[in-house]
């Protein structure tokens, strides 16, 4: 039994709508997944994500590696036993979290050396050790072990970093051992279109679930990243699911929609509402601004979440300036439903064969309140 199967029910120039079905649910796309670093989306219950309208979420081998450790969670009945989501889980390989912490780790053939964040313990993560940790976790989508190199960073680097992410990828495939569960590919290649369809060419040799688009966001110029999406999705299978990995704005989500992406996670809708900036229908509202002190009106007047329902910008920020906890877990309740009710704009309009309208509609929206492309 195939670990996943993908359909493409209908393209409106490259977007796409489809259906992803997972051992734990099928998955409706374009799909935003919150983001629960340490087995939890921070803020939020797994019932108060469903009500939100998640339908899958990513988990993050490095973290639960370190902490509590993948052997307890495997004893605990898997992750989604122990963190109460019966919905689909995707986990990244680890492999972002090592690169990014500089001196603490080197890279060698084997995989990464590295020093723990928390008690500075030293650890060996490589391919075959990061699939048998998302194994342990029990995650529907496990991600290839790969090296995202830094932005800028010239073409030789990224070349022969592009090798070896190959070759890793191909031992992530070699220890695979539960056919149950997804593998998807990671294509790397900087902003270089020629070693972007190389990586995917070599990828699409070795033969994976899906195939995901990594190393963007890191640096670039916000052009840049954009161009990259454009020019690499035709190198992916159609019939595969298509995911770039940790873009975040609303407008990077709508252009990568545009482009034929059909999964897209980020921190940046929880973490921004942490830090009281809302994502609206009409731009970002910084809720720590005097200016909503007296406002009795909602976040976003076309929003018909639990908060805007209920609660007023005033209150918001007075929840924010006193500290209390609600206010992160409102902003967040918020935020994540902005996200994934876009998603659902999305696919409603890809069903309706509007998708160019509505990607109109959605930036003449900013450019009337001055947040525009």
């Amino acid at each position: 039994m195939a670990a996943i199967s993908f359909k493409l029910i209908k393209q409106d120039g490259p977007a796409r709508l489809g259906s992803l079905k997972t051992s734990h649910g099928t998955i409706d796309t374009p799909i935003f997944m919150p983001v629960g670093t340490q087995a939890t989306v921070k803020a939020m219950t797994p019932d108060e994500l469903l009500q939100v309208g998640a339908q899958i979420i990513l988990g993050n081998t490095y973290h639960l590696y370190l902490r509590p450790g993948h052997e307890l969670i495997s004893r605990m009945g898997g992750l989604h036993s122990f963190m109460g989501w019966n919905g689909p889980i995707l986990t990244d390989s680890g492999g972002f979290q090592v690169f990014s912490l500089g001196e603490l780790r080197k890279i060698t053939e084997e995989g990464v050396r590295f020093q723990s964040h928390l008690d500075g313990s030293y650890h060996m993560l490589t391919p075959e050790r990061s699939i048998e940790v998302q194994e342990a976790l029990g995650s529907d989508i496990m991600m290839c072990f790969d090296e995202c190199p830094p932005s800028p960073a010239d073409r030789n680097y990224v070349s022969r970093s592009l090798e070896m992410t190959t070759r890793w990828a191909r031992r992530c495939r070699d220890a695979r051992k539960r056919d149950d569960l997804a593998l998807f590919g990671i294509v790397q290649g900087g902003i270089f279109e020629d070693l972007r369809a190389r990586s995917a060419y070599e990828l699409r040799e070795i033969s994976f679930d899906g195939y995901a688009l990594g190393g963007v966001s890191v640096g670039e110029e916000k052009e840049r990243m954009l161009d990259v999406m454009r020019f690499t999705a035709p190198y992916l299978p159609a019939d595969a699911p298509r995911y770039v990995m940790g873009i975040g704005t609303p407008e990077d989500l709508v252009e990568g929609i545009n482009a034929g992406y059909d999964m897209f996670d980020c921190v940046m809708p929880t973490r921004n509402a942490r830090n009281g900036m809302l994502f609206t229908s009409f731009g970002r509202v910084n809720i720590k601004g005097a200016v909503y002190a007296e406002d009795s009106g909602p976040v976003d007047p076309e929003c018909d979440c639990y908060v805007c329902r209920n609660f007023s910008r005033a209150y918001l920020r007075h929840l924010y300036r006193a500290g209390e906890i609600l206010s992160s877990r409102l902003n967040t309740w918020h935020n994540l439903h902005f996200y994934l009710n876009l998603m659902a704009q999305a696919r409603r309009a890809i069903g309706e064969g509007r998708f160019t309208d509505f990607r109109r509609e959605f930036y003449a929206k900013r450019l009337n309140s001055g947040e525009g492309e």
